[in-house]
């Protein structure tokens, strides 16, 4: 982990503010969870609330909410910026092996502090590959590999890979985990039963970094595009044709019945559906943002987050929020207890959001910025 003091405008020449943006908005939406204010909101009895509230949680099992868009914004922008970087690190003078030597080295990190959250959460090793980290740790390292290849084969390997996972979903012959989209009773389930040593282990599936990768990579594709002389208005038809097909495959494997959206497996339809979402949102972003110029000042406020997004999510997750939260919440019972329980919870998330906010804040006005 590096530390940088340097001036970083997220309207740098050269720099696709969008890119920045995008980056920063998926990691302040996740500092938000970390408050436990989502779950705050769906105990409201407006109907208005709740159903926002709704909408930041995580899907039961077959279906899609906005929040299980989360992560693959997060997995697709990190995908994104990887040409950014590696051009960036050849006009400083560095060869590709020094490259590619710092990406095994960032993989090996992101591995490592994933493995490292759920160690201090169970207070025992435990190896799953089923948070962002961890996932990215193996979904960057093979979109950073084969990031210069053709987009043919970039896009033929994806497509390779979410129909080997399907095929090997369906087909997985072990008696009482064939059934390929029931919870507890499918490969992934058997595959987290397998590693972690247990009868019944999480209904996350630990083999969704095989799917997830294809996140990464059309995040790669998507960078390649923004980076290239192509005109902006050429940039953006690909985008919504790209973004579009996705949701129509996606969408039909779904009604079709012929393999439903389910988040927590990553099934195909997830990936493809879920993908297209993400590539119309940063579509929206660079219209928006980097060719209409209409959200530039307002864009900077999620870009700070964006500046330290890992060391921000290693600091709620290890326990960062709920520190902060601690600390709060007296003084919120202390001023707004007239308002109701339910109120005061909001409250204190909201502080404990804000704090986390300034946190990132103070770090880029002190122009620190923590990178692996």
């Amino acid at each position: 982990m590096t530390t940088e003091s340097k001036t970083m405008s997220p309207s740098l020449p050269g720099r696709i503010t969008s890119v920045d943006f995008f980056r920063g908005f998926t990691m302040f939406m996740l500092a938000g969870e970390a408050t436990r204010l989502y779950s705050h909101l769906r105990k409201f009895d407006s109907s208005v609330v709740s159903f926002v509230g709704t909408q930041l949680s995580h899907h039961e099992w077959h279906g899609m909410y906005f929040w299980d868009l989360i992560q693959p914004f997060f997995m697709f922008i990190v995908g994104v910026a990887i040409p950014f970087a590696v051009i960036n690190r050849l006009k400083k003078g560095e060869t590709m092996k020094q490259i590619t030597i710092h990406a095994l080295k960032r993989s090996f990190l992101l591995l490592f502090f994933g493995w490292a959250l759920y160690f201090i959460s169970a207070g025992n090793l435990v190896w799953r590959f089923q948070n962002v980290l961890a996932q990215l740790a193996v979904t960057y390292i093979v979109a950073f590999l084969i990031m210069n290849k053709s987009f043919k084969f970039q896009l033929i390997f994806t497509l390779i890979l979410l129909l080997l996972i399907d095929l090997a979903y369906r087909f997985f012959p072990v008696e009482g985990f064939s059934n390929a989209w029931v919870n507890y009773e499918n490969l992934g389930a058997w595959v987290n039963n397998k590693i972690e040593g247990v009868e019944k282990a999480s209904e996350w599936a630990t083999l969704n970094v095989v799917s997830t990768t294809a996140h990464t990579v059309w995040g790669v594709l998507c960078g390649q595009l923004l980076m290239s002389d192509r005109k902006a208005r050429e940039k953006i038809r690909i985008l919504l044709i790209a973004g579009v097909a996705a949701l129509v495959v996606g969408y039909s494997l779904d009604l079709l019945n012929i393999t439903p959206i389910i988040k927590k497996i990553a099934t195909v339809s997830f990936v493809f559906a879920s993908g297209g979402w993400t590539i119309l949102a940063l579509c929206f972003c660079y219209w928006l943002i980097d060719v209409r110029k209409l959200f530039i000042r307002g864009s900077h406020f999620f870009i700070i987050v964006g500046m330290n997004s890992i060391f921000i999510y290693l600091f709620f997750e290890v326990g960062g929020a709920s520190f902060i939260s601690r600390m709060v919440n007296p003084f919120s019972k202390l001023l707004f207890t007239w308002a109701g329980e339910q109120a005061v919870a909001v409250i204190t998330s909201m502080v404990v959001w804000s704090a986390l906010w300034y946190l990132c804040y103070w770090l880029y006005k002190n122009k620190i910025f923590i990178k692996i």
